[in-house]
């Protein structure tokens, strides 16, 4: 449920996304409202998806005001800009908080160092060449995922979404969405079942046993390499994402 968001004496805001100069005047303009490129109590974002989730990546877990400047944003909200940036001052809109997870990716290659990841949608593990399989084992929390006797599960690769991330790409995959937990899909694999959806307190561990594949998270224009014996540790982070929307 989503709740009032308490009022400051004076919010300091950034304004994010390849558009944004149209609203900064309107921004500066709104009583209350002091427009700063650091230390942001709220970041404003226009634009779509791809506007909010790179803020959330390059603001993690500071709020967010998704204002939609696209057909396509979906999760950005259509209201007057001047109205919402108005109740922004005023206190008068909700915060609802989503699910994010984090990655910890372990090389077998001992001089790499561990690389830590988050993402609201989804990470993504996928082949690295396209005509050849990945093949990799599944782990929730300690339990062996896959058909096989050995539990090695051969395929396209994996996705472990959100249900905040589960209307994009995880519905592509499954035809289907959900509301809580975290998602974990087979993309192309050989197994009867080729997804389930776990509560969100469960660990996703997943070994590379035969690469290479890639490893994608959000909208990031950066991809992790993996070989075989590279281990992924998913699981929810600690810190949601905050967005603030007149209605919750």
């Amino acid at each position: 449920m989503g709740q009032l968001v308490s009022v400051l004496e004076f919010m300091n805001v950034t304004l994010f996304g390849a558009e944004a100069q149209k609203i900064q005047s309107l921004v500066e303009s709104t009583e209350g409202l002091s427009l700063v490129s650091k230390h942001a109590d709220v970041i404003i974002c226009y634009g779509g998806d791809g506007t909010l989730l790179a803020a959330e990546q390059r603001w993690p877990s500071v709020p967010k005001v998704p204002l939609r400047n696209s057909r396509r944003g979906i999760r950005c909200i259509s209201d007057d800009p001047k109205e919402v940036l108005e109740k922004l001052a005023k206190g008068q809109l909700q915060e609802s908080n989503y699910l994010k997870l984090e990655c910890k990716v372990r090389y077998a290659d001992p001089e790499k160092r561990d690389s830590n990841l988050l993402a609201i949608n989804e990470f993504t593990v996928h082949m690295g060449r396209v005509n050849a399989a990945v093949r990799f084992k599944c782990w929730f929390d300690d339990k062996p995922f896959g058909d096989a006797e050995d539990r090695e599960i051969i395929g396209d690769g994996l996705m472990v979404s959100t249900p905040f991330g589960s209307t994009a790409y995880f519905n592509e995959i499954t035809r289907g969405i959900f509301w809580s937990g975290i998602g974990v899909a087979l993309m192309y694999a050989r197994e009867k079942t080729n997804h389930v959806v776990l509560p969100e307190e469960v660990n996703v561990r997943t070994e590379i046993t035969r690469g290479p594949a890639v490893l994608a998270y959000d909208n990031s224009s950066e991809y992790i390499e993996l070989v075989e014996g590279d281990t992924l540790v998913i699981k929810r982070h600690e810190h949601p994402a905050r967005f603030l929307t007149p209605e919750g």
